[in-house]
């Protein structure tokens, strides 16, 4: 297949537009909290007593979980779908994680730019701090990213746990009636 049309296949895929959408919604959560309370501190979102240094973020916990889903995990999810699509084919094993590897470091590298870029335009939120991260966590993010590959694998491997629970008790609950 041709590289234009495993692209416009890629957009037209309702996966990528989950992970995309859904990654961007839970990014945005820690951010409308912030600005909802005007303070940059989340309690429950940052590591207790671990202050923010230039790079590593005080927020740990946050950037962890947020960054498992966007713009790593749905990168790595984009890469995927691109890859399938380009081949023509499922891919599996090794292909698969490079494809998540090479699209979750392409999507951190445009949305760590975006970053960089609001990071020198100054734009001061209601908690009286910069709203974009400093550059120096810019490489943080990266590390992320590599292990967000795994961060598909991981919610199927909770969803079918889930299901099996779930069909334990409806088949318990039958047993009673």
């Amino acid at each position: 297949m041709d590289l234009r049309r495993a692209l416009v296949d890629t957009l037209r895929s309702r996966r990528f537009w989950k992970w995309e959408i859904g990654g961007l919604v839970l990014y945005g959560i820690p951010a409308t909290i912030r600005f909802i309370t005007r303070n940059s501190y989340i309690p429950i979102l940052s590591w207790p007593g671990l202050v923010h240094n230039y790079y590593v973020p005080g927020n740990l916990v946050e950037k962890v979980l947020v960054n498992a889903f966007f713009p790593g995990g749905a990168g790595g999810v984009a890469g995927e779908i691109f890859v399938r699509n380009y081949k023509g084919k499922a891919v599996q094993r090794r292909t698969k994680y490079l494809s998540r590897l090479g699209g979750a470091l392409v999507q951190t590298a445009f949305w760590s730019a975006i970053q960089y870029l609001g990071y020198h335009q100054f734009v001061i939120g209601p908690f009286g701090g910069n709203i974009f991260e400093p550059p120096t966590i810019l490489p943080f993010n990266f590390l992320l990213a590599t292990l967000s590959i795994f961060t598909p694998d991981v919610l199927q491997f909770l969803k079918s746990r889930i299901k099996s629970a779930h069909r334990k008790i409806r088949g318990r609950a039958r047993e009673k009636h």
